[in-house]
C-alpha cells in the first residue's frame, strides 16, 4: 500500500556537546532524511544521562529508542526503519536490537539498519573513507585512533579494523578507552616502528567526552598527556567520524539497504 504510514528513526548513543553534534549526528540525520522523502523523520539517543543533562540545561527534549518506538505505535505508524549510528555491533547495538524486536508485532514492518562495521565490506569502506579524508603524513608520523571499547565480544573490530587501515597503506593504530588493545599496547607498537609525531584522534561518531577529556585534554591520565610524557609530538584532531562525508552516506547506505529488504519482504 502507498499510503502506508511510514517512519525512519535514526538512532545515536548521543552528545551534549552542541558544536559535534551539528557536524556529526544532525549531519548524518540529513543525509539520511535526503533518501527517506517518503518517511517522517525521528531521533532517539540511547544515553539516559545525556538525555537528561539537555533536558534540564537546554530544555531540549529527546527521547530514548523505546519511548520513540512506543510513540510510533500509538500514532499507528505501520513502517518503520531504524538506523543505529552505532560504530562497532556492541552492548549499546545488542540492547536497540532487543527493543527492535520487542515491537516486531506492533507494525507491520520494522527493521534495523546495522553499525559502522558489520561485514568485511564494511571495514573496507570505513577504511577508504578515513583515508579520503586524511592529510599527508611524515614517514614517522601515525595516526592513534581512540575507539571507546567494549567487554562485548565484538571488541575485536578494534583490531581488525587496525589490520586493515594497514593493508591500504595507512600508518595507523586503534586503542579503546574500556576494552583491548589499550593505550598501553598502542605506545609499544608506536615505539616498535620508531614514531616521532602521533595524531590523535577519535574513532567514534562525536568527539564528545571520551574525545575531549580522555583523549585531548591536559589532565595527567589523557592520551595526549602520557604520549606526551613518552616523548612523542602530538597532533590533536577533535574531529568524529561523523563528520567525514564518506561515513555520513556510509550511514545512509546501511539505512538504504534496510528499506530496500523491508520492500522486497512485502513483494
Amino acid at each position: 500500500r502507498d499510503n502506508m504510514k511510514k517512519a525512519i528513526l535514526v538512532v545515536s548513543f548521543g552528545t551534549s556537546y552542541h558544536e559535534t553534534r551539528k557536524k556529526t549526528i544532525d549531519a548524518c540525520e540529513s543525509k539520511i532524511k535526503e533518501s527517506f522523502k517518503d518517511y517522517d523523520f525521528y531521533r532517539a539517543f540511547t544515553s539516559g544521562m545525556i538525555i537528561n543533562k539537555l533536558r534540564k540545561r537546554d530544555k531540549m527534549e529527546i527521547y530514548n529508542p523505546l519511548e520513540v518506538l512506543e510513540q510510533l505505535y500509538k500514532a499507528g505508524y505501520e513502517e518503520v526503519v531504524v538506523q543505529s549510528l552505532h560504530i562497532i555491533c556492541g552492548d549499546e547495538y545488542n540492547k536497540l536490537k532487543d527493543m527492535v524486536s520487542e515491537y516486531e508485532d506492533k507494525f507491520e514492518k520494522i527493521s534495523l539498519g546495522r553499525p559502522l562495521l558489520t561485514y568485511i565490506d564494511d571495514y573496507r569502506e570505513t577504511v577508504l573513507a578515513v583515508k579520503q579524508d586524511l592529510d599527508k603524513m611524515d614517514i614517522d608520523e601515525a595516526i592513534v585512533f581512540m575507539g571507546h571499547g567494549t567487554e562485548h565480544e565484538s571488541h575485536s573490530a578494534y583490531p581488525a579494523i587496525e589490520y586493515m587501515f594497514r593493508d591500504y597503506g595507512i600508518n595507523a593504530f586503534v586503542g579503546t578507552v574500556e576494552g583491548y588493545p589499550e593505550l598501553e599496547q598502542v605506545i609499544k607498537k608506536l615505539k616498535d616502528k620508531n614514531i616521532k609525531t602521533v595524531d590523535l584522534l577519535p574513532f567514534m561518531l562525536v568527539a564528545g567526552d571520551h574525545a575531549i577529556n580522555d583523549m585531548a585534554s591536559d589532565e595527567e591520565d589523557s592520551w595526549k598527556t602520557i604520549l606526551e610524557n613518552e616523548g612523542f609530538h602530538v597532533k590533536v584532531h577533535l574531529k568524529g567520524l561523523g563528520e567525514n562525508p564518506y561515513i555520513q552516506e556510509k550511514f545512509r547506505n546501511h539505512a538504504i539497504d534496510c528499506m530496500k529488504e523491508l520492500q522486497e519482504a512485502s513483494i
